[in-house]
């Protein structure tokens, strides 16, 4: 798994010093039991509440106000991607979004990406992959798994044949560094690897990535580098 590193901006942690808030949204009853399982084992960790698909997950989260939604991206009625994208557009401070996935390069994943989720966890990931994933994200981090989103990246249209649009757009308003910052960031690096890369320090690189995310209207790496990917600034292969 690759850890994505935010700049860690627009953490929510726990509830006054608390664990992690976690609600857990998936149609299959045996799925969510085991992430319950895998999340309450954890001291930092707490499930909320539990939801059987979309509809039941977005008043559930208004309710409960949880820091990190355990999304499945295929429910009955309304899916996972609709239901992220009501909560990232209807909720004032909505909380970070996982989505939950068989296969990584599934459409949907992709989908629910761009509606607003701060990455993906797969199934059938390790319980320290899956504890680690909900860190991340509850701290403002995002989960990037380059690869994965550079294939579907491809699939959706942002290819070779795209004109890059360094010139258009607010991509257009980066700075030659920030471009620079956001095209390691599609890689995968974090804030440190990129500090080493353009021998600079990791405090410039959080402050360059910020403005990234502000320039982009990007609420984090994640949808700053499907930004890139779209407008052809950044190319998949």
């Amino acid at each position: 798994m690759n850890d994505g590193n935010g700049t860690g901006d627009g953490a929510r942690g726990g509830t006054e010093g608390g664990p992690i808030r976690v609600v857990i949204a998936d149609d299959e009853r045996l799925v969510r039991m085991g992430l319950r399982v895998v999340i309450d084992a954890e001291p930092d960790l707490s499930v909320v509440g539990e939801a059987a698909d979309g509809a039941e997950v977005v008043p559930l989260v208004r309710e409960l106000r949880p820091d990190v939604v355990l999304m499945d991206v295929r429910m009955p009625g309304i899916d996972g991607i609709r239901a992220t994208e009501q909560l990232v557009r209807g909720m004032a401070e909505p909380p970070r979004i996982l989505v939950v996935t068989t296969f990584e390069h599934d459409d949907h994943v992709y989908d629910a990406l761009r509606a607003g989720a701060a990455g993906f966890l797969l199934k059938r990931a390790r319980a320290e992959e899956m504890v680690q994933a909900v860190r991340l994200v509850a701290r403002g981090d995002s989960l990037l798994f380059p690869a994965a989103v550079r294939e579907l990246a491809l699939r959706h249209g942002a290819d070779g044949r795209r004109e890059a649009a360094a010139d258009r757009g607010p991509i257009g308003r980066l700075t030659e560094r920030e471009g620079q910052v956001l095209r390691l960031m599609a890689t995968g690096l974090n804030n440190a690897e990129i500090a080493r890369q353009l021998v600079v320090s990791q405090e410039t690189v959080k402050t360059h990535v910020g403005s990234v995310l502000a320039k982009l209207g990007a609420r984090d790496r994640t949808q700053a580098v499907i930004a890139a990917y779209e407008s052809g600034f950044v190319l998949p292969g």
